[in-house]
């Protein structure tokens, strides 16, 4: 069943039900199913500081930091809950290291921290995964990954996919939730079944070993950000949003 503790719905008096929104399709799908909502429940998307979610031009000197021979950067960024299968990634990055060399930079923290750090130590590339913990400037390590991987068995909407995208990050996620809303299957980025980590680490190496395509699919990524997504286009729905709730309410 569904949680409702992490329901990332907004509620004006969700019991007289004057007004709700919720973040995808999807989670408005279930949560007509899991409330007693009367009223229409109004998808506004969730979104992202196109002006300070970009692609940084200095970032190919930064990079040497975490990669100085050159090699590839992906990137995973949660919280590191049961739900994000951050062990996935562990699994991936030995696939594409077989094939390309490639680090692997993990941004947050949380209970499978431990696990993965096993794992990445069992497969031998512990020195390949770097757990950078909680980061305040998220934007920065994003703009030098090459790709996201982000495995979750759930999302809402995959925030940390739309962060990226803005950096011009390509995405590879799960086929679940909201994330097919915000990502196109071979356009601006890739989806795979949940555990597949074949398919995605064949993605992986797909994009890396073609840098034309991999920066071509990077600018669709930014494209999709700024012209669905950015805060000026989601922002004043939200206001308006408020601004008819307020008026039937008064």
């Amino acid at each position: 069943g569904l949680d409702r503790s992490y329901l990332p719905i907004t509620r004006f008096s969700i019991e007289q039900s004057d007004g709700v929104t919720a973040i995808s399709q999807y989670l408005r799908e279930r949560t007509l199913r899991e409330f007693d909502v009367k009223n229409n429940i109004q998808v506004i998307y969730n979104f992202v500081n196109c002006d300070v979610y970009i692609r940084d031009p200095g970032a190919a000197q930064r990079r040497k930091e975490y990669a100085p021979n050159g090699e590839r950067i992906l990137v995973h960024l949660s919280n590191f809950r049961p739900v994000k299968r951050i062990t996935d990634t562990i699994e991936i990055l030995d696939r594409v290291r077989k094939k390309i060399p490639a680090k692997l930079l993990l941004i947050g923290d949380g209970p499978d921290r431990s696990r993965a750090e096993w794992l990445a130590v069992q497969k031998g590339i512990h020195n390949d995964v770097l757990f950078l913990g909680k980061q305040d400037n998220v934007h920065e390590k994003l703009a030098l990954a090459d790709l996201i991987l982000m495995p979750s068995e759930l999302e809402s909407f995959g925030l940390a996919a739309l962060e990226a995208m803005a950096c011009e990050v390509v995405p590879i996620a799960t086929r679940v939730g909201g994330v097919p809303e915000v990502i196109e299957h071979g356009k601006s980025g890739y989806l795979a079944n949940v555990g597949d980590v074949e398919a995605m680490a064949g993605y992986a190496i797909e994009l890396l070993s073609d840098d034309d395509r991999l920066r071509e699919m990077g600018k669709a990524c930014r494209e999709v950000a700024q012209s669905r997504f950015c805060a000026s286009k989601i922002i004043p729905q939200y206001e308006e949003f408020y601004r008819r709730v307020l008026e039937r309410s008064s």
